[in-house]
């Protein structure tokens, strides 16, 4: 077993490296990672030097020094970004440096801090590396994020296990999910992959849709106007220079932008939100001319205003997501508390920053010129899922021409 579960990891690492981040020979990717996430952390290291990097980075974190921070800490340091930290944003930036970050840690870290320090932090590090951000959200250079079962995580999605089964488990389903058997296939298995949802992403484009409808059983009833010029994109992305990457492992969805200002109605969330280390559950948030107007949530509301409230841009919607109820992680049968896997198992939304990518030259426009043409802008980015087995989903063409997009949870084409 223990052969096995090595064999597993390693191909993870250069799936991670191979086709997440598909570093260049001379290229310095960096590595944002917990201490306890080292075994993967190391083999993802020896992929990229396998691949010819110029040297490997490696910022390690911690969940223990982390919330002890957030609890205990001088009220000041939440306000402070220090220059050390800018420099080194600044130098990634100009190196243009392609980023893994590996994340797995307990989905309720910060349960019990005071948001308003969340809050505050939020706001002051996002201003502080905004640039780098836009570069990133622009697809400038690669990213991605993996992750790294952990125990304490484990005992949140498989509570009835001892410890160590539910570690073996959640270690099974990310495998399963991203595609590794051990036979050292996973990269071709997600060239496939990648060209499928392509296919479907073509579709959706030649609609041009106009506006789309959402309803379902929970209440939600929701109308999402389109930008003129959107594009639907899926699994991966490029940067400038041609190199493609595929930002979250694993994917399953097909996404553009709304417009900014055209989001009306209610739409109830279909899943609990992992939010800032504290989870939000059953709520909803009602839309008019694209600002959420109100919320609420039967658990951790007070997270949920805080995030809303990082800046203006935080009230409007920056991403449509489409995703089968029918898919590889839905059929897990998990809810696995970490955005990553639960928003690629339902159809979701996001508010807070567009991808300038989502619309026809939008990688090359001005915020300006981007928010003109309809995409929303700010410094925060939260997916929310929406998707159930019985949602509908109904496109809009130009012409007043209706088309089933979703029905019962699952794409109609």
């Amino acid at each position: 077993m223990v052969k096995e579960f090595d064999a597993k990891l390693k191909e993870f690492a250069h799936l991670l490296v191979d086709v997440g981040l598909d570093v260049q020979p001379g290229q310095t990717p960096r590595i944002n990672s917990s201490v306890e996430f080292a075994p993967l952390t190391r083999l993802c290291v020896e992929a990229c030097y396998d691949r010819g990097a110029r040297e490997v980075l490696v910022d390690w974190n911690d969940d223990f020094i982390a919330r002890q921070k957030f609890l205990r800490a001088d009220e000041a340091v939440f306000s402070e970004f220090p220059d050390y930290q800018k420099a080194k944003v600044g130098w990634m930036l100009e190196k243009q440096t392609p980023n893994l970050s590996i994340i797995g840690g307990d989905p309720e870290l910060l349960k019990g801090v005071d948001p308003a320090r969340i809050q505050t932090w939020r706001r002051v590090s996002g201003a502080a590396t905004k640039e780098y951000g836009d570069a990133m959200m622009a697809n400038r250079f690669q990213w991605c994020v993996g992750s790294y079962p952990t125990a304490v995580w484990a005992k949140k999605v498989f509570p009835d296990l001892p410890e160590d089964d539910a570690l073996d488990a959640l270690w099974d389903a990310v495998f399963s999910v991203c595609r590794i058997t051990g036979d050292g296939r996973a990269v071709e298995r997600w060239q496939a992959h990648m060209e499928a949802t392509t296919r479907r992403a073509k579709i959706l484009n030649d609609y041009n849709f106009k506006f789309l409808r959402y309803a379902n059983s929970l209440g939600t009833d929701l109308t999402i106007e389109l930008p003129e010029d959107h594009i639907w994109a899926g699994a991966c992305d490029y940067t400038p220079e041609g190199v493609r990457f595929v930002p979250n492992m694993p994917t399953e969805e097909i996404f553009t932008a709304p417009r900014w200002d055209g989001v009306n109605g209610r739409v109830y969330a279909a899943m609990p939100l992992a939010l800032n280390g504290s989870l939000v559950r059953d709520f909803w948030m009602e839309f008019k001319d694209g600002r959420i107007v109100d919320v609420h949530a039967e658990e951790g509301e007070e997270h949920l205003r805080a995030s809303i409230d990082i800046d203006e841009g935080s009230r409007y919607l920056g991403e449509v997501a489409l995703v089968q109820y029918d898919s590889p992680i839905r059929n897990t049968g998990l809810l696995f508390y970490e955005t990553l896997f639960d928003e690629n198992a339902s159809c979701h939304l996001a508010y807070g920053a567009a991808y300038p990518e989502c619309i026809r030259g939008g990688n090359t426009m001005s915020e300006e010129e981007q928010k003109a043409a309809g995409l929303n802008q700010s410094m925060n980015h939260v997916d929310f899922m929406v998707g159930t087995e019985d949602l509908s989903i109904v496109g809009v063409t130009h012409d007043g021409t209706e088309v089933p997009v979703f029905v019962n949870g699952n794409f109609a084409f």
